[in-house]
């Protein structure tokens, strides 16, 4: 192993558990430093954002006005009735933090050179004083990008760019994007716009139409309006949408009419992708609309191994091809909006 004087071999990780009865306990737990393999660093994290995801992991269904402190400790309830969400992690106290950036300060010989250099790395565990990871799974950061900006590189850069990969995989032209206003949305109004494609944009504001519009999205819709589903139905026609976050209807609305009635509607597919957790309710389909359409989850790991994205790197996977000046112009304004 190389490593610099002093390397430390203990460092705190913020822990997550939920227990069989319902009680959930978050806790800095001190742990040893695993000593890195041949081809292998030592990062001392020094920036990680927070994501909705790792909210999930962090708090699950906790009642918020249950947390209380119990010695260093924080403590609260999960209610009963969603106990059996979490039945894989009962009892079990789950590192957190989807990813980060920070310094190399040990590594095995085959990654020495990496010593001193800022990285940023993906894959969990990242709430936490020191990571361990394959030298293949970090990315060096360059000069022009803080720390604090290189630690989002991953959840949502390359989620939007593997939606709009995903899109070209899959045959379509344009997408319907819901939530366009989060740091997500703002970013695939970006990547969109660079490449010419068609975006229509949803929200539920108008203020956050505004954002969009300042941004240089063509097409928003405001969700609050009384005119939303006319209007909606106009920006799919006009792009030709047909990949949505949960628009439907819609989309078959827009579709050119048929010269001869078809009594379960177009024959173009019309997928529907749901990405986020934040709302745990019954997905509700309401059925005015044919029969080719799906609805599916999605998720980045398995978007980037389906796209042929072979390790999380800038030069792999959706982000290859891209300029590195765009990539950092998307992880500015992803810190900036965070």
């Amino acid at each position: 192993m190389t490593v610099p004087d002093a390397t430390p071999t203990r460092g705190r990780s913020l822990r997550s558990t939920i227990s069989s009865g319902g009680e959930l306990r978050l806790e800095l737990a001190e742990r040893d430093v695993p000593e890195p393999g041949v081809s292998e660093v030592v990062v001392a994290v020094e920036a990680s954002p927070v994501n909705p995801s790792d909210l999930g992991v962090l708090l699950g269904a906790v009642a918020p006005g249950t947390l209380r402190p119990d010695g260093p400790d924080l403590v609260g309830t999960v209610p009963e009735a969603a106990l059996p969400l979490y039945r894989d992690r009962l009892d079990k106290p789950l590192p957190v933090g989807n990813e980060g950036a920070g310094t190399v300060i040990a590594a095995g010989p085959e990654a020495a050179t990496l010593i001193g250099r800022r990285v940023a790395l993906f894959g969990g565990s990242m709430w936490a004083d020191y990571r361990v990871a394959d030298a293949a799974a970090v990315v060096e950061l360059p000069d022009g990008v803080s720390t604090a900006e290189g630690a989002a590189l991953f959840v949502n850069p390359l989620t939007a760019l593997s939606m709009v990969e995903t899109m070209r995989a899959e045959g379509h032209n344009a997408v319907v994007h819901t939530a366009a206003a989060s740091n997500l949305g703002q970013m695939l109004v970006r990547i969109c716009a660079a490449d010419g494609i068609g975006l229509v944009n949803i929200v539920r504001r108008a203020e956050q139409a505004q954002v969009l519009r300042d941004l240089g999205a063509v097409h928003v819709v405001d969700s609050s309006q009384p005119d939303f589903a006319d209007r909606l139905t106009g920006a799919i026609r006009d792009t030709g949408a047909t990949l949505a976050g949960d628009i439907l209807t819609a989309m078959e609305r827009a579709q050119p009419p048929l010269t001869s009635y078809k009594p379960y509607g177009t024959t173009v597919h019309k997928p529907v992708y749901i990405y986020g957790s934040l709302d745990f309710s019954p997905t509700v389909i309401d059925r005015k609309f044919g029969l080719t359409w799906g609805v599916g989850g999605y998720l980045l790991t398995t978007a980037l191994a389906r796209l042929g994205g072979r390790g999380v790197r800038p030069d792999a996977g959706p982000y290859a091809g891209r300029n590195h000046d765009d990539i950092r112009l998307e992880l500015r304004a992803d810190h900036r909006a965070a």
